[in-house]
């Protein structure tokens, strides 16, 4: 088991999302650091991938800034164990199967557990089909964390039974970015994952305002928060470290 749980152990969590490389390498170690100081208790980074089919178009065009900037996994890995000398939170990549596929499956999650990353999430990875990955992921004490999606329905109960890490219910039908508003019935979701784990789970997609972080945050364990955040980068550049640490410093301060 990795170091997850520590996530959520002071109360409720507040999760960024930042996709590494966008600007570049050393202002994404500014922002992670940032984010920490303002209160993040895990943060997501994300690999980029050419094909990030769950992503809305921020998050699209963070992926092809930082690839076009030249970022690699390998350049991720080295940039990750750097972090770990001072960022002691979780840490959890955010990235798709084929990331993982061509890297090398076994070369891939053994030097997540080298460098430090507690847990990956896959979400073009169906929850049948986890096995490509799971077995490899235990024996390196990393985990592979499971979504829940409106569309999960009947499959609640067994992905809650077998989840790891924590469970990433989706918010909302679509690709990520912000939404005005939220309709999904979260709460019977959350009830059934409540009936067959004590894993924690927080809720990600669509959440930008401090309204609904709050809201989230009364049924959830944690909120998770990507294209808010990866809009002020896009619109500040190297100069976004303060405005990200700002407003992850509301966000979280909203939940209490």
């Amino acid at each position: 088991m990795s170091n997850i749980k520590s996530a959520f152990e002071k109360g409720k969590a507040f999760i960024p999302f930042i996709t590494c490389g966008d600007p570049d390498l050393e202002t994404t170690g500014k922002l992670v650091r940032a984010a920490v100081e303002n209160g993040a208790d895990l943060i997501e980074l994300g690999i980029p991938f050419s094909d990030p089919t769950a992503e809305g178009p921020v998050i699209q065009s963070a992926n092809i800034r930082a690839l076009a900037g030249g970022v690699t996994t390998d350049k991720i890995f080295d940039f990750v164990k750097e972090l770990r000398k001072d960022v002691k939170i979780p840490l959890v990549f955010m990235t798709y199967a084929n990331v993982v596929f061509s890297y090398g499956a076994e070369k891939f999650i053994f030097a997540c557990k080298e460098i430090g990353i507690d847990g990956i999430i896959l979400p073009d990875l169906p929850f049948e089909e986890k096995e490509e990955f799971q077995p490899l992921c235990r024996q390196n004490g990393v985990d592979l964390i499971s979504l829940i999606a409106p569309t999960s329905k009947q499959r609640i109960a067994k992905i809650a039974k077998e989840a790891e890490g924590f469970l990433y219910i989706v918010s909302s039908l679509g690709v990520t970015g912000t939404r005005s508003e939220i309709t999904t019935d979260l709460s019977s979701i959350i009830k059934v994952v409540r009936e067959n784990t004590d894993i924690p789970c927080a809720i990600g997609f669509g959440i930008s305002t401090l309204e609904q972080a709050k809201k989230m945050a009364a049924m959830a364990d944690g909120v998770i928060v990507g294209s808010a955040i990866i809009k002020l980068i896009e619109k500040h550049g190297i100069d976004s470290i303060n405005a990200v640490g700002k407003y992850v410093k509301g966000m979280k301060e909203a939940m209490v």
